[in-house]
């Protein structure tokens, strides 16, 4: 029940309202693993990992730096790294002309 409530006041928090945050990609080392929604992970397509937001959720991430957005959906948990809002999938950071780490803005879709 607390996970529900956490995943809630998530999307509630950033539905709407973008938020500055720091955000990674992970890519070809998990290509084919399963990823927390059951999914195999394709480091091409356009998903990400995050926390708390629900499965299938998806959020426009902004690179602050460039300028540069696109819609992810979320199918995966993470990032495991303290600090970190969000793991992109390298194709989606590759889109955002993201490197390795960058400062993003995130904004839940409905």
């Amino acid at each position: 029940m607390r996970t529900f409530a956490v995943a809630l006041c998530a999307l509630v928090c950033l539905e709407g309202a973008a938020q500055a945050e720091v955000a990674t990609y992970y890519g070809q080392e998990f290509a084919g693993h399963r990823t927390a929604s059951g999914e195999k992970f394709n480091p091409g397509a356009k998903t990400a990992a995050h926390r708390t937001l629900p499965f299938g959720t998806r959020v426009r991430v902004t690179n602050s730096r460039n300028g540069r957005s696109i819609i992810v959906r979320i199918n995966d948990r993470g990032p495991l790294v303290k600090g970190r809002a969000i793991d992109l999938s390298s194709g989606a950071a590759r889109a955002i002309g993201m490197g390795s780490t960058g400062n993003v803005r995130m904004e839940v879709i409905r």
